[in-house]
């Protein structure tokens, strides 16, 4: 294989794995910002469950502690 035919083929996946990876960083910054939008709502629900709670409502208590779980699991993933 000549010199320049090999440089050409490496340059081919060179650039192939850039556009993968480019491509692949709009899909991250996607799911991050989804992320995001779902603990700013379990938060908003963590609230409202905690101030049920703190007026005697006990399945609030224990709603409120479930989505306490899942923003630390979600907190996680980043």
């Amino acid at each position: 294989m000549s010199r320049s035919l090999l440089f050409s083929v490496l340059g081919v996946m060179v650039l192939s794995s850039g556009i993968a990876e480019a491509s692949s960083q709009p899909e991250a910054d996607r799911a991050a910002y989804k992320r995001e939008a779902l603990i700013a709502k379990l938060e908003r629900k963590y609230s409202r469950q905690l101030e049920a709670c703190n007026r005697g409502q006990t399945a609030a208590c224990a709603e409120a502690n479930r989505i306490s779980g899942e923003i630390t699991l979600l907190r996680k993933e980043r």
